[in-house]
């Protein structure tokens, strides 16, 4: 009986050994998929370039849904100037510069609910900011393209802003200056296409990842407030594509 179970013992023993050796073989096999093969930007190379967005808005006597009689008007400026330099094939890391002013003046909102209707008057809103981040670039050409490819941006951010809000006016004026300060980090996925052999077109979307902001304002030079918040956004929104030029030296 004892013979028999010491048989049995080392079989086992033989068994697992058996399979963890073929697991330890399948484990170091790996696919070439040949992804990086394909030179899409040389290592050496200087990339320089931007993105401009600006909206407007003016509405007079409007009313849509719940909203009516608004008056108001405001628009919203950004520019963004960034450099960078290919330490790699295909990967760059680079600074970039970000300027954005926000402006409303809101003359009279009415929001309908019903029995009840509540009244904005005289709100106004200006903000200046300014962000500067560090970002490491990665590029994947689609196939074996050198025309088309495929971007992904991680970016560490800082901005620092001033902004002032103010509702009523002459006896009822109340005004509030505030400082905004923010700090992201994420990335921006996007695509290239090269419509020169030194310039290219470059959408992306908005920056996911995490946002922390920090809000100081005092008002009637008196009063003082603050607000934190934090935030994680890891979805893509269709309506936060950035549309760039890039060009490549």
């Amino acid at each position: 009986m004892g013979k028999k179970l010491v048989t049995i013992l080392l079989l086992l023993v033989v068994i697992v050994g058996s399979a963890e050796a073929q697991r330890g073989k399948r484990a170091i096999k790996r696919i070439d998929r040949e992804v990086q093969e394909t030179v899409f930007i040389p290592k050496g190379t200087w990339m320089m370039g931007g993105s401009v967005s600006y909206s407007e808005h003016d509405e007079g006597n409007l009313n849509f849904l719940i909203m009516k009689d608004v008056e108001g008007k405001g628009y919203n400026f950004s520019v963004s100037p960034y450099v960078g330099y290919f330490f790699r094939n295909n990967i760059a890391a680079g600074f970039r510069f970000t300027y954005n002013r926000d402006y409303l003046d809101l003359g009279n909102m009415d929001i309908n609910l019903g029995d009840i209707t509540i009244s904005f008057d005289d709100l106004y809103y200006l903000e200046h900011k300014y962000e500067a981040s560090g970002f490491l670039r990665t590029y994947i050409p689609i196939g074996r393209s050198k025309i088309f490819g495929l971007f992904n941006e991680a970016r560490i951010t800082y901005g620092y802003g001033k902004g002032k809000n103010s509702t009523g006016s002459g006896t009822t004026y109340d005004g509030t200056f505030q400082t905004v300060q923010n700090l992201q980090i994420g990335f921006a996925p996007g695509l290239t296409a090269f419509i020169t052999d030194w310039s290219a077109v470059e959408v992306s979307v908005g920056v996911m990842g995490f946002d922390f902001k920090w809000i100081d304002q005092q008002s009637n030079q008196v009063e003082e407030g603050s607000m934190r918040t934090s935030s994680g956004n890891f979805k893509i929104n269709l309506f936060s594509i950035n549309i760039g030029m890039t060009f490549y030296i």
